[in-house]
């Protein structure tokens, strides 16, 4: 049984946590392919949950993000709820 190395990962910065949490419910909402290129099916109340944090951390640094991680925070949390709203439609009868 071979060992495989650690992979090291690189240093964490805000602009970095908040797009893996917005990769994460692109996932959750089937927007886009888990890491290991499975489908995953549509799960709403996880993506609805991190939403809810990106929207949250929005208000928690409010005046203490440099301008692109603002602007990036806004977009992320404003396409993310768009995207949500299309996949309760969509799953709706």
């Amino acid at each position: 049984m071979a060992e495989e190395a650690p992979v090291a990962l690189g240093p964490v910065d805000f602009s970095t946590h908040i797009l893996s949490l917005a990769s994460t419910a692109l996932i959750a909402l089937g927007k886009m392919p888990a890491p290991d290129n499975q489908q995953l099916p549509l799960d709403l109340e996880t993506a609805k949950h991190l939403i809810d944090v990106l929207g949250m951390l929005a208000e928690k640094t409010k005046g203490n993000l440099d301008e692109a991680e603002t602007k990036l925070l806004q977009s992320l949390t404003y396409d993310l709820r768009v995207a949500f709203v299309d996949a309760q439609q969509a799953k709706q009868p």
